[in-house]
């Protein structure tokens, strides 16, 4: 287990530093600059030349180089060892000014925004992203699970069939689609959620509920399999041969074993739910990552970009390392 989780963790840097270079060059190839975008910063024109040659955004081997060595840690490391940092939070006190903040692994500043930088920007919008992807999870764990228990529970019936329709139907619709037609039934005609933002705890309901419905819809269809599978298998007819409640059989037997391909599943879909949800998020008006990541995008706002790719696949990787640890956990025979 423990060198499972090490050789994941000494992964995480090389699997940082190929997506970093794919972000910066796909980013890099789109034509504009990001200090003459009109829905960007539009700094004076003696600003914008100082910023160009300041954050190197007219050579790409060089802001490379640059951005790799902030982002990465070693500056802060550097700086550190050689007294640097100590130096100048001495200078600052002896101004009676406060110290600059220094961050371990500096994303840079956001082209788009004055005077906010990109660790600034995560830091307020990854917990509302967290929140929602998390609410998701667990609307689509309590849908898809009991779904598909049932759908499996009565195989080849009418509600197997509806289960699998509704499924379907989750999985086939766009989150826009879905968003939409849940606002205007309970924001605009019904009233009883707000139409966007997150002015109360009940704003969240709705995005995280269209979030939901496609993870819920493939939980859905595994935990089905899953539990066709495990419910014709000699240990379930032993139970089943013991006088067992068939709740009991269901829920205590087949689910256990079941849930596996569903807990595989989970990893991708929970970092996905908490990082990627570009479109709900600019649906109900969430000021998440989503939001920002998309507004990066159009203006060409490259270190928020690559900031927000860099979190997300983060996540990615240490979710899918805590899926594998627990999957081993329920199951020793793993290796």
């Amino acid at each position: 287990m423990l060198g499972l989780i090490g050789r994941r963790l000494l992964q995480l840097p090389l699997i940082l530093a190929v997506i970093y270079t794919l972000t910066l060059t796909l980013a890099w190839a789109v034509p504009g600059n990001p200090l003459d975008n009109p829905e960007g910063r539009q700094p004076p024109p003696e600003i914008r030349e100082q910023m160009r040659k300041q954050y190197n955004l007219d050579n790409y081997w060089k802001f490379y180089g640059s951005y790799l060595y902030s982002a990465s840690g070693a500056r802060f490391a550097v700086e550190s060892a050689s007294g640097a940092i100590a130096a100048e939070r001495a200078r600052a006190k002896e101004e009676g000014i406060a110290p600059p903040v220094r961050q371990v692994f500096d994303l840079g500043p956001s082209l788009r925004l004055p005077d906010w930088r990109v660790n600034e920007i995560i830091r307020s919008s990854l917990p509302v992203s967290a929140t929602l992807g998390a609410l998701a999870i667990l609307i689509a764990l309590v849908l898809g699970l009991c779904a598909g228990v049932i759908g499996a529970a009565r195989p080849n019936s009418w509600i197997d069939a509806s289960t699998l329709a509704v499924a379907l139907i989750g999985i086939s619709l766009p989150n826009f689609v879905i968003g939409t037609g849940l606002l205007l039934t309970f924001g605009v005609w019904l009233g009883v959620c707000p139409v966007g933002g997150l002015q109360s705890p009940v704003g969240l309901v709705l995005p995280a509920l269209t979030l939901s419905l496609p993870f819920a819809a493939y939980i859905a269809r595994l935990t089905r399999m899953g539990m066709l599978d495990a419910l014709t298998s000699d240990y379930v007819r032993t139970a089943r041969a013991k006088g067992l409640a068939e709740n009991r059989v269901l829920f205590k037997h087949a689910l256990k074993n079941a849930f596996l391909p569903v807990l595989s599943y989970l990893g991708p879909a929970t970092a996905l739910a908490m990082t990627g949800s570009f479109v709900v998020e600019r649906v109900f008006r969430v000021p998440g990552m989503g939001q920002h990541f998309v507004n990066a995008v159009q203006t060409k706002d490259l270190f928020l970009i690559i900031g927000v790719v860099l979190v997300f696949a983060t996540m990615l990787v240490l979710f899918n390392l805590a899926v594998d640890v627990l999957y081993r956990w329920i199951d020793p025979r793993i290796d």
